[in-house]
């Protein structure tokens, strides 16, 4: 299984397949580390039970990681290549799972040129504004003041967005790609 980089597509499937399986893995020892025990000692009370109970602390921590993660999917391959041809100028980060104290909020695609921020969600039931707002607080709490941030459901209404904002980065030619990457970085870190 090849590891993909968060923040690039593919992300949120690839995360999900090592967290099942570095669950599986955990309850196995457990169970490994108990029935030694109980094999040695014939009775559950022994000191391998206290290892074995003390164990499901780390697998039980990665099986909330797969119970979070497991609704949401990757943004699809054919979308990210748009996007991507599309953003050529743009700073682009994909497969989000942005989360606030109230909420858990999916996004699936985000571009970055200056101080305008677009992001895109195919889930129906993200809070658009709630997001949005949620996202440029965060951005203003780390420095990063005056910035427009939409997001928006309608994945042509985004892609046209998009191309708009690669056509103007194009002739404006500004040098805001460590902005814009340090403005990534702090989106990715409020992200599953």
């Amino acid at each position: 299984m090849k590891r993909v980089i968060k923040g690039n597509p593919g992300y949120l499937d690839y995360k999900k397949k090592v967290e099942i399986i570095r669950t599986i893995i955990y309850f196995m020892l457990v169970a490994a580390i108990f029935f030694l025990g109980y094999s040695q000692t014939h009775t559950r009370k022994n000191l391998m039970t206290i290892v074995a109970v003390v164990g499901c602390l780390p697998a039980c921590k990665a099986l909330v990681g797969v119970i979070s993660r497991f609704p949401y999917k990757s943004i699809t391959q054919k979308h990210a290549e748009e996007i991507l041809e599309k953003s050529k100028h743009l700073t682009s980060i994909y497969d989000m799972i942005i989360t606030s104290r109230d909420k858990i909020m999916p996004v699936d695609a985000i571009v970055i040129s200056g101080n305008m921020i677009y992001g895109y969600t195919r889930n129906e039931k993200v809070d658009l504004k709630y997001t949005a707002t949620h996202i440029r607080g965060i951005l203003d709490q780390n420095g990063f003041s005056n910035l427009s941030v939409k997001i928006l459901n309608s994945y042509t209404s985004f892609l046209a967005r998009v191309e708009g904002m690669d056509s103007i980065a194009e002739v404006e030619q500004n040098n805001t790609k460590e902005k814009e990457a340090n403005i990534a970085g702090i989106i990715l870190n409020i992200s599953m």
